[in-house]
């Protein structure tokens, strides 16, 4: 199975919308649509033996079917977001926010991502782009090989620096993690947001990678959003059962109730992504699209007191 990181190597089409306007702090106005994320498509076409993104039109064809109005693609290019606007505009797909990888840890191929990131961000702009979201690349995918302190000070530099020049933009700069950040007890992690201003970098909190990370622990998804929800400017929904996957998101390992009541006690509304992804061990019971539908309707239930 292809991850979304070898994915946005080969990714060669897809999102947009209306224009809106920049923000800067974390809560977003006004109101951004509910979103999904191209990672979603990809696992449940990879299940399928098919391969999102080889045929755009079927594909955000399949997707308007599921009443979401709005898109959240993995994109390495320019180019891809030129591709993929005529089909998200023919089917009326907002793209508030965009997922870009990013190499800033070394001196020598971070200005070269920089200005990778802002060219892409400079073809979405005029089509209502509004969040940027970045994980920096590890070492490795998949080793535990972790990145030194020298190339961790340099990160932060690097990010603060896109941070202010999409600010710039009327663009808000998000960091991701997934679970090798939550490595060493999390000093990747905290490093990154610890030193870094809330004015230039945001946080993307996916919710299931910080769990995942964690060793299957709930208690840190919710010190991480008592320590971080003012950066928080977006959130990556995916809900598991028993440490997998679920088909759809909903009830399960994590209490988005609870997480959802909290952002409304703190006042922090973030742009909705779903991430519903499934994997070797998730139940294998609807197509995408049917998947998607029940994800849309139990997001707007679960997370209500926000909408």
């Amino acid at each position: 199975m292809r991850t979304r990181r070898t994915f946005l190597g080969s990714l060669a089409s897809i999102p947009l919308g209306s224009a809106l306007l920049a923000f800067e702090s974390a809560d977003p106005a006004p109101r951004l649509p509910i979103s999904c994320n191209s990672y979603d498509w990809l696992t449940f076409y990879w299940r399928s033996g098919k391969s999102w993104g080889e045929n755009p039109a079927a594909d955000f064809a399949e997707l308007s079917k599921t009443g979401l109005q709005a898109y959240e693609p993995g994109v390495s290019s320019r180019d891809e977001v030129r591709n993929m606007i005529p089909f998200l505009r023919q089917h009326g797909i907002q793209m508030p926010s965009i997922y870009v990888g990013s190499v800033l840890h070394r001196e020598d191929e971070a200005e070269k991502s920089i200005q990778e990131m802002l060219a892409i961000a400079e073809e979405a702009r005029p089509f209502g782009l509004r969040i940027l979201v970045t994980n920096p690349n590890p070492i490795q995918w998949g080793s535990p090989i972790l990145k030194s302190e020298q190339e961790l000070i340099l990160q932060t530099q690097y990010m603060e620096k896109l941070g202010a020049a999409l600010r710039e933009k009327g663009i808000t700069l998000a960091y991701h993690t997934h679970d090798a950040e939550m490595m060493a007890g999390a000093r990747e992690f905290h490093h990154m947001l610890q030193n870094t201003s809330a004015r230039n970098v945001s946080f993307c909190f996916d919710v299931h990678w910080v769990y995942r990370g964690c060793q299957n622990s709930q208690i840190a998804v919710f010190d991480v959003l008592k320590m971080y929800g003012h950066r928080i400017a977006e959130l990556h929904l995916r809900q598991s059962a028993g440490g997998v996957w679920s088909e759809t998101f909903g009830e399960g390992d994590i209490d988005y109730r609870r997480f959802a009541a909290e952002l409304a006690r703190m006042k922090i509304r973030p742009h909705l992504v779903i991430e519903q992804c499934v994997e070797d061990k998730s139940p294998n019971t609807l197509d995408a699209v049917r998947a998607h539908q029940e994800d849309l309707a139990q997001v707007r239930e679960i997370f209500k007191v926000l909408l």
